[in-house]
């Protein structure tokens, strides 16, 4: 009976080391269940409609993700400390009005484009400081902010949208050029960029190991020496500077500045952050997972309105994906845990 129990005990042992692995491997490698689901959906799409695997219409897929793409890029850095920021959208969207307000009172182009951007990173710094000096809640800031930048954007727009004329706050989508035959805009180059340095930022310097730090353990991390406050008002700044910059995208894509456009984008940036792989409970996440994320809900949205599915259904279809990586972020916490 012993001899039994003890060989019942070994075979059960590898199975339960295997399925530690198989948690640490996610929680390592973030990216790589939604690099797998973006494969799938591409393939099913593509199979589904003609028209989905065409080059142009790839092209327009990548140019429709770029706007909530460099909003989840700054919200990556702000889950990562463990924080939220609903106002990121709106503080775009303002930007955005500021910019083509001053181009269309005869400011020069760079100058509007400049005053959007500062506006974004100061609406960061108080966001950051308001989190650090204070010690409110992420999600109380930035929901109230999100309110008070709602109207704001309305009171600007005075009920309608603000036409762009400007040829360097369109240059971001209206100047390309041929990649193997792909045709791309600077728009995606920017975006691109932005990515690959954020991910040095993250993954190279002692920045971005104080970013994992804080998110993980803030108390730790301050007992080590980290100085947490600074490096929380830093990340707010990163990623206002980045939502300056989607702003910057957004007149690109659409040459008018309308107050209602991207009323769901802050909630788009956090669906891309958390399909993409980072944790909402922070200390965990790569932006390489978010910018697969965010190319998962353009290429389901592209690929459900090309098999004529009513919108309705490719909101719940988007719901329903972020409620299960929550749970998939949530099994895998437990499983290194345990």
């Amino acid at each position: 009976m012993t001899s039994a129990n003890a060989t019942t005990a070994t075979v059960a042992s590898p199975s339960t080391k295997e399925r530690e692995s198989l948690g640490e491997f996610l929680l390592r490698a973030p990216a790589v269940g939604p690099a797998l689901a973006l494969i799938v959906a591409v393939v099913v799409f593509s199979l589904a409609t003609d028209t989905f695997f065409d080059l142009d219409n790839l092209s327009t897929v990548v140019q429709q993700s770029l706007v909530v793409g460099t909003l989840a890029l700054g919200q990556t850095l702000v889950i990562l400390i463990a924080g939220i920021d609903l106002s990121n959208a709106s503080s775009m969207v303002v930007a955005t009005l500021i910019m083509a307000k001053l181009a269309a009172a005869g400011t020069n182009g760079f100058v509007a484009l400049l005053a959007g951007v500062v506006l974004t990173v100061i609406v960061g710094i108080f966001i950051g400081s308001l989190a650090t000096r204070i010690k409110l809640p992420a999600f109380i800031i930035t929901l109230g902010t999100f309110t008070m930048l709602t109207a704001v954007s309305k009171l600007i727009a005075g009920g309608q949208a603000v036409p762009v004329t400007d040829g360097l706050l369109q240059w971001l989508g209206t100047k390309r050029y041929l990649f193997g035959g792909i045709p791309i805009t600077y728009g995606m180059t920017l975006a691109l960029l932005m990515y690959l340095g954020v991910w040095y930022a993250l993954t190279k310097t002692a920045w971005g190991k104080h970013v994992y730090a804080v998110g993980n353990a803030p108390e730790s991390a301050r007992l080590s020496g980290i100085k947490v406050n600074r490096t929380v008002l830093s990340v707010y700044i990163v990623a206002g500077l980045a939502f300056g910059l989607a702003a910057w995208q957004a007149l690109g894509r659409t040459p008018n500045a309308d107050p209602n456009q991207f009323q769901l984008g802050n909630l788009d940036s956090i669906t891309a952050v958390v399909l993409g792989g980072t944790s909402l409970f922070g200390g965990r996440g790569s932006v390489l997972g978010t910018l697969m994320g965010a190319l998962v809900v353009a290429v389901l949205r592209s690929g459900l309105t090309q098999m004529n599915v009513d919108g309705n259904y490719q909101d719940l279809a988007t719901g329903a994906l972020l409620i299960a990586a929550v749970v998939v972020d949530r099994i895998a916490r437990r499983q290194q845990q345990s």
